[in-house]
């Protein structure tokens, strides 16, 4: 059993209760919300007569549904419109704050909490979406929910959970240049499997971790889920401290001292026990690109579509429908393999460093000939900073369509949708069948750098071979 890791101190600390059945009631610091799994909670809410217990420790904001062209009110999209006007509804009743259209603070869910410093190191984070994981870049536990939680949340501020086991990841060395923590995090569940990190919560850590910023910590974070595991997390340093300073709901003056040493002594001890521990190099990674339909089906960018006989006989029959439903041949190679579509956002790739690192491919380049390619800023407050940098005008010039901050084409919840068999290279978090809108439509996962290489090429390219 794991102990003295970032995990146990911050379960201890948010400990309530132990229930009969061997769960415990954990305290969840702060309680993420959006518009698509909050209305039922809220019904939920009412039906029982009961207030949101802790307002003041839920954040709201609009981003799954909206539209990416024209955010005008109201939207096209009736039940979008009604999705949100139910989250105003619900948000003005219950004093909760709403990060809505034109505030300056709207955006994907997992990108503002960041940005707005809501998140910070020692806290539990739930939130009514798979990729709260997100979080835990800042030594945060966070996990995603159910609406039902989601209803527990709002009227109690805890839930009721079973303890994870501990696994850290630990990577050697540094990634190479052209190389990113999407393909890092890629390289793991495809070396790992989806369903290796059921039961576990993932520890980040290695000279190669510490190497990283935060915004690359988050995208590591945010696909541990991809991986099985409930959360993943990296522990609190230097680097952490520099990106939260200053930010709206840190701490400031004596305050921020005495909070920097505290989430200092939160970081995983030295001694600290690990149920599991497994080793990676990261100088031996290269871009990471999915071929099949779950995010484990990854081969770097210079292989070949894997041989049935290459495979564990238990992922064969998904192998082979992978086949089929992405028109791959087994031994194929996935460079050159050709695109429709280019999607650059989401809640993995859609922050600042994400953009810089696509436009630093798109500069001085074209959009090939029938390629539909569009960037999505994950926040309000990225695309002001991307817009402040230049940076949609390089897209622009290249080809690409600049959007305003949403999910978009991660998932098919609002107008941004694969169409027919189209295939997307995309820096979003899923390649499942239909995620992008079509039942027959086909996603490849790469890193945003990665995206810029094939949509100027019209199709999977090396981004290593393309002079940035």
């Amino acid at each position: 059993m794991s102990s003295g890791t970032l995990y146990d101190k911050v379960w201890d600390l948010h400990r309530v209760a132990e229930l009969s059945g061997g769960s415990t009631q954990l305290l969840i610091g702060l309680h993420l919300i959006h518009e698509v799994t909050s209305p039922q909670a809220f019904v939920a809410l009412e039906d029982k007569g009961l207030n949101v217990r802790c307002p003041e420790r839920t954040v709201a904001t609009v981003d799954h549904i909206v539209p990416t062209t024209n955010q005008a009110r109201p939207f096209a999209d009736p039940l979008a419109e009604e999705m949100l006007s139910t989250l105003e509804r619900n948000c003005s009743k219950h004093g909760i704050v709403l990060n809505g259209i034109g505030s300056g603070r709207q955006g994907i869910v997992h990108v503002i909490a960041p940005e707005l410093g809501l998140t910070q190191p020692g806290m539990t984070v739930a939130c009514g979406d798979s990729h709260t994981s997100t979080h835990g870049a800042f030594g945060a536990i966070a996990f995603g929910i159910g609406t039902s939680q989601v209803r527990d949340v709002l009227a109690s501020q805890s839930l009721a959970m079973n303890k994870l086991k501990v696994r850290r990841l630990w990577v050697e060395n540094q990634l190479s240049p052209g190389v990113f923590a999407k393909d890092l995090i890629l390289h793991v569940i495809r070396s790992l499997g989806v369903k290796a990190g059921v039961g576990y919560a993932y520890e980040f850590a290695g000279p190669a971790i510490d190497a990283l910023s935060m915004e690359e910590r988050m995208t590591l974070c945010n696909m541990a889920i991809e991986g099985g595991a409930r959360c993943g997390y990296v522990n609190p340093d230097q680097t952490t401290f520099d990106y939260l300073e200053g930010r709206p709901s840190v701490p400031t003056g004596e305050a921020w001292h005495r909070a920097t040493r505290w989430w200092r002594s939160l970081a995983s001890n030295a001694d600290a026990v690990f149920d599991d521990e497994l080793h990676f190099d990261a100088a031996t990674i290269a871009p990471t690109v999915t071929w099949g339909i779950t995010p484990g089906q990854g081969i770097g960018v210079d292989e070949q579509v894997p041989m049935p006989e290459q495979l564990d006989p238990a992922d064969r029959p998904i192998a082979q429908e992978a086949y089929r439903y992405m028109d791959l041949t087994p031994g194929q190679a996935i460079a050159g393999v050709p695109v429709d579509v280019c999607f650059i956002g989401s809640c993995t790739n859609g922050r600042l460093s994400d953009l810089q690192a696509a436009a630093a491919v798109a500069r001085g380049r074209q959009v090939a000939a029938g390629i539909k390619a569009f960037v999505v800023p994950g926040s309000e407050q990225v695309a002001r900073a991307a817009e402040a940098e230049g940076l949609d005008q390089v897209f622009r010039d290249a080809g690409f369509e600049w959007r305003e901050p949403g999910c978009s084409m991660c998932l098919a919840m609002n107008p941004d949708r694969l169409e027919g068999r189209q295939i997307s290279a995309s820096s979003s978090n899923r390649n499942f069948k239909g995620r992008q809108g079509s039942a027959s439509g086909r996603t490849l996962l790469m890193s945003p750098a990665m995206v810029a290489a094939a949509a100027v090429t019209g199709h999977v390219s090396d981004v290593r071979l393309l002079e940035v």
